[in-house]
């Protein structure tokens, strides 16, 4: 892995390529972030605050299950960006809200410019929240249920960050069973990311570690 010091601060003698090498970054304040947090001022806050940190409850984890398969053929930043207008467009993403959404809401969403216009992905959304709806133990339970124990280390370098893993594809085997869209092995897995069942910011990165799980 790269020569840095404590949370991603580059030593004296550590040659940019190195750095990029491994798959890493520095911005203008001096910090090494993973490769894709660096691209864009956009991608910093989320990167730094919010991305492989702890998400816990049913609601909040429908959102980040949506836009995950919203993100789907597209970029990330794309969504990130729209990330308030889907907020608005699916009501907060409450899961009781968007199951009791009809088809009516279905094609209203369509003329919503503000957020990706796909009516599968539309559909899916809705449908999947009727199924979260009816979940015995909840949506929490059920993906946390997948989380890897203990946490894997992280990644040293941008090639060791898989696509897949035996998890995810357990995940998405279930939650295509139970009747969920849009949720394969690769979209479990960046759900996964996402939400911190697993830390895949680089060795490198100066984002320290989340912090202990509070559903544990």
């Amino acid at each position: 892995m790269t020569d840095t010091s404590a949370f991603g601060a580059p030593q004296p003698g550590v040659a940019p390529a190195d750095l990029l090498e491994a798959g890493l970054v520095v911005g203008d304040d001096g910090r090494a972030r993973c490769f894709w947090g660096g691209s864009t001022p956009d991608y910093v806050p989320y990167h730094d605050s919010e991305w492989g940190r702890v998400v816990r409850g049913d609601d909040a984890l429908f959102e980040r299950m949506c836009l995950e398969a919203f993100q789907s053929g597209l970029s990330w930043i794309t969504i990130l960006r729209k990330r308030p207008a889907f907020r608005a467009a699916f009501a907060g993403f409450s899961i009781a809200k968007v199951a009791a959404f009809s088809d009516a809401d279905a094609t209203r969403l369509m003329t919503d410019a503000g957020i990706v216009r796909n009516r599968m992905k539309i559909d899916a959304a809705l449908a999947n929240a009727r199924v979260a709806a009816d979940l015995p133990d909840g949506l929490d339970a059920l993906l946390w249920s997948y989380a890897p124990a203990p946490k894997p280390p992280r990644p040293a370098t941008r090639a060791d960050v898989p696509a897949i893993t035996p998890e995810s594809k357990a995940m998405a085997k279930d939650l295509k069973k139970r009747g969920f869209r849009f949720v394969g092995p690769t979209t479990a897995y960046a759900l996964m990311q996402a939400t911190g069942m697993v830390d895949d910011h680089l060795a490198g990165c100066w984002v320290p570690p989340g912090g202990a799980d509070p559903g544990a």
